[in-house]
């Protein structure tokens, strides 16, 4: 790790690293961006422990997961890991370490224990977001660093992602997330009606109910209705699908999206193995972010 000293006054792509973690779900961030890198969590088939989407992808991930016999566990990064993540990133001064929500997961303070030592060069980033809203916070960040930027322009970024972001997704069964512990405020809608599916919000870092619908492609549907009153109410820049085992709706909801927003980047991307734990297969998301206000000056 680089010696201490004052902190450079302009952040770029070239002095500033981005740190994700792998529930963002990128297998290799580094080939997004020459300076994005990765922090697995674990996951726990059996008696064998996995680095999340790194040593287990989302097919293998499946295939494994229809036949054991219990649901698979998940754990975070030890503050060691990100320790050793931060030291391997010395030709940089700074690092933004940007992760999972902590109320969902105790990625953060693993992040904060590790970055305690390095003297301010490491912030860590609470998404309060998971999967592809992580991804779109990561990349806005990127963009201003590509520009030119400082502490302050990022920090509104983040907290203007937090406002005006959104993260909407649908479920085959709640079953998964209940057994996960991670259903939190949407735990109302886990009463079984006959063919209905749960429309869930991430608000606030945690999930949220939107409502239940009948049949699967009703809660298509209200993923793109939410999507589209978001582009008539607001300046929409950047959205991503991510889905689990579900590619074929995904890529029609990405087409809809597309239809909605022309000229938008959408990603299709997959969950990790981690979130498609607590999320079973079959789940789509939309995810969603504004055109940053700080861009637009």
């Amino acid at each position: 790790m680089r010696e201490s000293g004052p902190l450079p006054p302009t952040l770029t792509a070239e002095n500033t690293a981005i740190v994700l973690d792998s529930t963002a779900g990128l297998a290799s961030p580094g080939d997004r961006h020459a300076n994005w890198r990765l922090v697995p969590l674990y996951l726990r088939l059996g008696d064998e422990i996995f680095l999340d989407i790194v040593e287990l992808g989302p097919d293998e991930f499946f295939r494994r997961m229809r036949a054991a016999p219990e649901q698979p566990r998940s754990s975070q990064p030890s503050p060691g890991d990100f320790s050793a993540v931060y030291e391997s990133l010395s030709d940089y001064e700074r690092i933004l370490s940007i992760h999972i929500s902590e109320k969902l997961s105790g990625t953060c303070q693993s992040a904060r224990l590790a970055a305690a030592d390095g003297g301010g060069r490491v912030t860590v980033v609470d998404s309060q977001t998971v999967a592809a809203g992580i991804v779109l916070l990561a990349e806005a960040l990127q963009e201003r660093l590509e520009a030119g930027t400082s502490d302050e322009e990022l920090a509104a970024v983040v907290d203007e992602h937090r406002r005006e972001g959104r993260f909407v997704y649908t479920l085959q069964t709640l079953d998964y997330l209940v057994r996960g512990g991670r259903v939190g405020r949407a735990a109302g809608l886990a009463s079984q009606l006959l063919d209905t599916k749960p429309v869930i919000e991430i608000r606030e870092g945690e999930n949220a109910p939107v409502k239940r619908v009948r049949g699967r492609a009703k809660a298509l549907a209200e993923l793109e209705r939410l999507f589209a009153e978001s582009v008539r109410d607001a300046d929409v820049g950047r959205a991503a699908v991510v889905h689990a085992d579900a590619p074929s709706e995904a890529e029609r909801v990405a087409g809809e999206v597309r239809t909605l927003a022309p000229g938008l980047a959408v990603d299709v991307l997959e969950f990790s193995p981690v979130i498609a734990t607590n999320t079973g297969p079959g789940a789509v998301g939309v995810a969603w972010s504004p055109r940053y206000r700080a861009a637009r000056a």
